[in-house]
């Protein structure tokens, strides 16, 4: 009896090792989301004016993170939905250090909401779209 439990556990966790190392391997060679027209890509030259007033969510991103990579299409649906309410922008991490630096930013992807240039909010990781929609309506 506890053999045959050992060889189950084994061949389960067999299986769902296989499978994790299959999805990372298709979110590795998965291409790039094309972002919505409603996001706003920040630079260290518009971020002041971008952010000073309103609230707005800006995710810290980097081309090989995996779970940046499943951000993108959340990210593109909340901009869809929130429209006008808000601006969803990104700044790239590898690119722009010094934004990334000036808010602490030691993990992507990292979530900011600002509102009126003041952080209100912190995400770290992956966030669902209600999630951060909900979060967003919050702060308005």
């Amino acid at each position: 009896m506890t053999t045959t439990v050992i060889i189950l556990a084994l061949a389960l966790l067999g299986g769902a090792g296989t499978y994790l190392f299959l999805t990372a391997r298709r979110l590795k060679n998965m291409p790039a989301v094309p972002d919505s027209s409603r996001l706003v890509t920040l630079n260290p030259g518009n971020f002041q004016q971008q952010t000073k007033s309103g609230v707005v969510l800006i995710d810290f991103w980097a081309s090989w993170c995996m779970p940046c990579k499943m951000m993108a299409p959340i990210l593109n649906e909340v901009a869809d939905e929130i429209g006008e309410d808000a601006k969803i922008c990104k700044v790239n991490v590898e690119e722009y250090q010094q934004l990334s630096a000036k808010f602490s930013v030691r993990n992507i992807p990292t979530l900011l909401l600002l509102k009126n240039g003041k952080e209100i909010d912190r995400f770290v990781g992956v966030k669902p779209k209600d999630y951060l929609v909900k979060q967003i309506r919050k702060s308005l």
